[in-house]
């Protein structure tokens, strides 16, 4: 996946995943969000970075390629249909992109910054600070934003197909954690997709993780994932209030 390249110790390059297709709310990734679309605001985070090199866009959809140059970032390639699909997977369109870079780049960075378009509330010091945490320790193999559940999975269901319900998730030592008050079930924590943080070498061999996954903690408030008309007018409703300064003054420079 990265051919003979050598990978330069302590660089990181922003990648903004942003296809053109979309069910729950089409044409997401170029939806307005305070004058700008989803797609820019990706694009200034990774550049806001100190410790982010480059941000590159990769996108099936030319439109995309031109609002995110427009912010800053290179479109030096398109992806591919098939790697454009909903059935398509981050690990798809990361071996694309590896590839891509593997026959037409002298050397690739340590890490890549995974930033969504559709999670447009991140402050860019989070990923200076993801960065120094996985380069002070090699063990780590990704750095991933999190925030604690506001559902617990040890209350939650699976249905059979004659509509009888098993627990989702059982709980060592607990017979009914079901039956058990919420606040004394263990803490759990969603996968916000503001920032992943991946060594270069964890996605050559496979893996968007790699065992070894360390948390950022972010603000449940900020992590609003705009998947639907809903979630898109909360996000402007909410945009004055908490979208950070420094990426608002990037754009409009």
């Amino acid at each position: 996946m990265t051919g003979d390249l050598p990978i330069r110790a302590g660089a990181a390059w922003g990648l903004v995943l942003a296809r053109g297709g979309s069910k729950g709310l089409p044409g997401k990734n170029l939806a307005e969000l305070g004058g700008q679309p989803l797609v820019a605001w990706a694009v200034a985070a990774g550049r806001a970075a100190a410790a982010v090199e480059r941000v590159v866009c990769s996108t099936d959809d030319d439109a995309i390629a031109a609002a995110a140059r427009a912010a800053g970032a290179q479109t030096p390639f398109r992806r591919p249909a098939a790697w454009a699909s909903d059935d398509a997977t981050d690990m798809d369109v990361f071996h694309h992109a590896l590839a891509w870079f593997a026959e037409n780049e002298s050397d690739l960075p340590e890490f890549f910054v995974q930033l969504r378009p559709t999670t447009p509330f991140r402050d860019p010091g989070w990923i200076d600070a993801a960065l120094d945490r996985m380069r002070a320790d090699p063990g780590i193999t990704c750095l991933r934003s999190v925030a604690p559940s506001p559902l617990t999975p040890y209350k939650m269901w699976r249905r059979d197909d004659r509509g009888a319900l098993a627990p989702a998730m059982a709980l060592p030592g607990v017979a009914e954690p079901y039956n058990m008050p919420r606040q004394t079930l263990p803490e759990v924590y969603w996968h916000t997709g503001q920032i992943d943080v991946i060594r270069t070498e964890t996605l050559a061999a496979g893996s968007m993780t790699g065992p070894r996954i360390h948390a950022l903690d972010v603000d449940a408030e900020l992590a609003i994932d705009i998947d639907a008309p809903a979630d898109l007018a909360l996000a402007r409703l909410r945009f004055d209030e908490i979208m950070p300064a420094a990426l608002r003054s990037l754009l409009a420079a």
